[in-house]
């Protein structure tokens, strides 16, 4: 039986010879930047809404001692201390990338608020999922952990989390079902992903918890629902600021919540 190349060759616990910190201290090198840790407490905002938001209204400030070769890092004041934020960070394979990196300069804490499309109704959109474990439907997760179905988060983080958005911007608890490819998203996918109660669809959460385990690290993953994949009139409506305002409050009621 022909065993695919993403699943061959796979010896999980032998160390990678390419690490995130030698690529950080080639580029300090290359750009005579200072060795300096990141804030403890980092976001990825795959969509670049808050990121473009915060620069907009000048609270957002450049990072300029972030070595990474492909992203920029911006710190803002988030419940009363500075976080980092990192825009456009699209996919499982690029986000996992930037989460290295990230955890090797000192972060602490990992929270990643991506928008995705709903899978099984929960309410008219946009609202929130605390997402807590995400269908393995990616190639990243495959380099860090032998095959399963789900990548689950860690439960502590989901609970505490939960309990802090009680009161705040609607929000539940729930799966998603993360993937490379969302222009196959067919009829007979999404139906099979409902069968199994996925709340929403999105390209990021499954490779940063299998990361997140393997690594040791705590990684949290937030879905805002916002899309029915197009199907409707006006769909994509994040809500005010490009459903920024709502977003800030999910992000500063979560830090909160986990002891950030």
């Amino acid at each position: 039986m022909l065993i695919p190349p993403i699943l061959d060759r796979k010896h999980y616990s032998t160390p990678s010879v390419f690490s995130p910190s030698a690529l950080l201290r080639e580029a300090r090198r290359q750009r005579g930047l200072p060795q300096q840790d990141v804030p403890e407490v980092c976001i990825l905002d795959p969509d670049g809404d808050l990121v473009r938001q915060l620069r907009e209204r000048g609270l957002g400030r450049r990072f300029e001692s972030w070595a990474c070769y492909h992203t920029e890092l911006d710190t803002f004041a988030l419940a009363g201390r500075d976080v980092g934020i990192v825009g456009r960070v699209v996919g499982a394979s690029f986000a996992v990338l930037v989460a290295e990196e990230l955890f090797a300069s000192g972060c602490k804490l990992l929270i990643s608020l991506t928008s995705a499309g709903q899978i099984k109704p929960a309410g008219p959109t946009p609202y929130f999922v605390v997402i807590d474990r995400a269908l393995r439907d990616e190639g990243t997760s495959y380099h860090y952990a032998a095959p399963s179905r789900y990548a689950d988060a860690d439960p502590m983080l989901v609970q505490r989390a939960a309990s802090a958005l009680a009161g705040g911007p609607r929000s539940i608890v729930g799966a998603s079902w993360t993937t490379d490819a969302p222009f196959r998203e067919t009829e007979d996918a999404i139906a099979a992903a409902r069968a199994e109660d996925i709340l929403c669809v999105e390209m990021e959460a499954s490779a940063l918890y299998t990361f997140g385990k393997i690594a040791g690290v705590p990684i949290l993953c937030l879905a805002h629902v916002t899309n029915t994949m197009g199907l409707g009139g006006d769909d994509f409506e994040k809500g005010e600021a490009d459903g920024t305002t709502d977003a800030l409050a999910v992000l500063e009621r979560v830090t909160v919540g986990l002891g950030r």
